[in-house]
């Protein structure tokens, strides 16, 4: 195992988490998820050994994180945190090419097999035109990409990242998580990252590691999802208290997206519909009465009238 949690209490003066034991070895990918506040950089800064734990051990590479120096952590772990100190008067190109320098001297200069394969991730992350940029003149989600970068020019077998796809939209965010994936599975990587985001648990991690009560669930992340129906019922953005729903019948998309729209604008009993969605139709019935929508336009023009 690359990594290995034995019996460990994470957190300050306080627990924020207790009794972790769990694991995860090469070419997976786990999501770490959870509230704010719950623990989850203080787990990610435990594991890195620049938080001390009130109990228990961290072993990477076999190795108690305590007898490692800070040179074999960062040589065993690359890390991106959602907030990372911006260096000065450097453009991406030589932020990329820092993950290099952890395993030369510092005035070492890069042979051309390192220089070519700092172009291959830039290039990868789609970001070959702001390569000689300055990174103040950079978005946040290029900046962000550039990071990540990094981490992967560092070519570290264990890579975590702490909300990786914060500044991300869509597209960035696909590019990025597909990259990762294929670097878990086709170079063997272990890769751990934090995000609010239990559709990237579905979509892309094999494993979950659930922060709640003080305590981590890990497993296959389809199986903690089918356990914990939280993370995917819509109903946890309820905020109406005379609503009832009513049933729907739906893909889970179409499913969280109509019930959004019926728990905000109809704070009232619904519990006698049915909303059936076929063939991109919403089909309404309830007793006597059924009709067809094709919007939630005509969604609610329907409920107006009755």
């Amino acid at each position: 195992m690359i990594l290995e949690i034995k019996n460990a209490t994470i957190g300050y003066r306080t627990p924020l988490i207790k009794e972790v034991n769990t694991s995860l070895d090469l070419g997976e990918i786990c999501l770490l998820i959870g509230n704010n506040g719950v623990g989850k950089t203080t787990l990610i800064k435990s594991i890195l050994h620049q938080n001390s734990l009130l109990n228990g051990q961290i072993f990477i590479k076999s190795k108690n994180i305590k007898e490692s120096s800070n040179q074999e952590i960062a040589e065993s772990v690359a890390v991106v945190f959602s907030k990372s100190d911006i260096p000065q008067n450097y453009t991406l190109r030589d932020l990329v090419s820092f993950g290099k320098y952890i395993h030369y001297p510092y005035y070492f200069e890069l042979n051309s097999a390192d220089k070519e394969e700092v172009e291959e991730i830039i290039e990868s992350l789609h970001l070959s035109q702001y390569a000689d940029f300055a990174l103040h003149q950079l978005s946040d989600g290029n900046l962000q990409k550039a990071f990540i970068g990094r981490a992967l020019a560092q070519n570290s077998p264990f890579i975590i990242l702490d909300e990786p796809t914060t500044h991300l939209d869509e597209e960035n965010k696909i590019i990025i998580l597909k990259l990762l994936r294929n670097l878990a599975k086709a170079k063997n990587k272990l890769i751990l990252f934090s995000s609010h985001d239990w559709r990237l648990a579905k979509e892309f991690a094999d494993k979950i590691w659930l922060l709640h009560n003080q305590k981590i669930e890990a497993g296959i992340a389809e199986e903690i999802l089918l356990k914990h129906d939280e993370l995917l019922n819509p109903g946890v953005f309820d905020f109406t208290a005379n609503f009832l729903p009513p049933k729907i019948l739906a893909p889970d998309l179409h499913k969280e997206m109509l019930y959004s729209f019926l728990q905000k604008n109809y704070p009232k009993n619904l519990s006698k519909l049915i909303f059936t969605f076929q063939d991109g139709i919403w089909v309404i019935s309830a007793d006597e009465i059924q009709t067809n929508c094709t919007s939630f336009t005509e969604i609610a023009q329907f409920l107006a009238k009755h």
